[in-house]
Parts: structure tokens; sequence; C-alpha cells
């Protein structure tokens, strides 16, 4: 199936590695040119050579103000247009309620949530008849994640705002669509294992509660994101895509 990536140009936050980096991959890999960023010089220089002549790269924080109108001219810069933006971040700090501080609330608002709605404004303003903007949320959009106390309370709220983008930028003919992971093989998601007291034990657990009874690869989840981002999906928007196995047993 031609999904109509190629030559569409997009932005993808935090993909120098996991969620971000498999859709910045497979987004290349179906003909799309990336600009890509990272909060590291040297992590991005990599995945950009990584990536190949069809990416480029920026490192930024997505809670900086500037970032937004920097990575849209890098985009129009490096090859010529801007279709669309992926907004993905990494995970803020595990704990439960007693354990996360004002600070680490902070600074995964200013992160997690400000930046990405900063992001998503600038893209909108930017973007016309087919464009589309991607947030990577979680499965805690749904259901609260035991000990991710930060993520379960900033997380919805940010599904929140995409649907409303949605209703307000649909005329305009732009889109937008969030991606809802759960046990994906990242790095992230062993380093949330590992803080159990035997990590082989909690991902068994995991696994048999997921009816495909395996984690998720990145692979397949960057599938699902260019999918979502691409034309091929032209009448999709306002949604919020399980990425997970099963794993949510709701409708």
């Amino acid at each position: 199936m031609d999904l109509g990536l190629k030559d569409r140009v997009y932005v993808v936050t935090g993909a120098t590695r996991g969620l971000g980096n498999a859709a910045a991959r497979q987004l290349v890999a179906d003909g799309a040119k990336v600009v890509i960023t990272g909060r590291d010089d040297e992590r991005v220089a990599e995945a950009v050579a990584e990536l190949g002549p069809n990416a480029a790269g920026l490192a930024v924080e997505n809670a900086d103000p500037e970032a937004p109108a920097r990575l849209i001219e890098a985009a129009r810069e490096h090859f010529g247009g801007f279709d669309g933006i992926l907004i993905s971040v990494g995970g803020p700090p595990a704990g439960f309620v007693a354990d996360n501080t004002d600070e680490q609330w902070r600074t995964a608002f200013e992160s997690v949530f400000l930046g990405a709605v900063r992001l998503a404004r600038a893209a909108a303003a930017e973007l016309g008849a087919g464009g589309v903007i991607g947030f990577v949320l979680s499965g805690s959009v749904h259901e609260p994640i035991p000990g991710l106390t930060i993520s379960n309370g900033l997380r919805p709220g940010l599904a929140g705002f995409a649907k409303s983008l949605a209703d307000e930028l649909g005329p305009g003919g732009i889109r937008v669509v969030g991606l809802l992971p759960a046990r994906i093989d990242t790095d992230r998601v062993r380093e949330l294992d590992a803080l159990s007291a035997d990590p082989a034990v909690t991902r068994a657990a995991n696994e048999a509660r997921i009816p495909l009874r395996r984690y998720g690869t990145p692979d397949e989840f960057g599938r699902v994101a260019a999918f979502l981002l691409s034309p091929a999906a032209s009448y999709l928007t306002g949604l919020m895509v399980p990425v997970d196995g099963g794993m949510r047993h709701g409708f």
C-alpha cells in the first residue's frame, strides 16, 4: 500500500531513540523527509546519520519556547516544506503521589504538556489543508498506570487538548491524531520494569495481561505512526489509537 509519504516533510520530536525514533525510521523508509530533535547534540547527529540523507536534526528541548519556530524553519530550509509534526516527549519521572516533588511536576508540565501545546499551536499556524499534528501519548489517557503519577496527571489533559484542536482545525483540512502506546519494548519501558524487585517477573506479569502475550516492538509502533501521519489516513482525525496488543480491554 502506498501511503503517499514520498517527499512529504515532517518534524518528529524526541526522535533520537524510542518511539519517536521508530516513527522517524518508518517515515523515512516510506519516502518522507524528517527533521528530528533530541536533547543531546551527539545523539541527534548519530540518529541523523542512521536515518540517512532524508533526515536533519536539531538538539532542542520541547520545553524551549523558541523550539517550534526553529523546527519549522529547519524543515523548510533543509527540505523545502512542512507537512506535519509528531510530538513525542520522554516520559516524566516515575513515582507515586508522595514521591514526586513540585519541581518534578513543574519540569514535566513544561516539557510534556506546555511544550507540546506550543509545538502544536505553531504547527497549526503554519500548516495548510492536508497537514497533520500527531501526539505520542500513553495508555494512561484511559487508565492510570501505577507508579507513573505525573504521566497519569498530564497525558489525559493533553489528549483533551488534542481533541479540541481537532475540532478547531478540521474545517481547514488539518488533522490531529494521538497514539496511545502501552508496553512497547523500548529503553523507557525496560527502565520502568527495572524499578521492580524482579524485572523478569514484572515483564511476564505485564505480558500475561496483554491478549497478544508479548510486548510490542518499536517497528510495530512506527508503522502505525507513519500510517496516521500519511495522506492514506486522510479521513481520520480527533482519534486516539491504542498501540497496545489489546491491553486496554474497554472499547
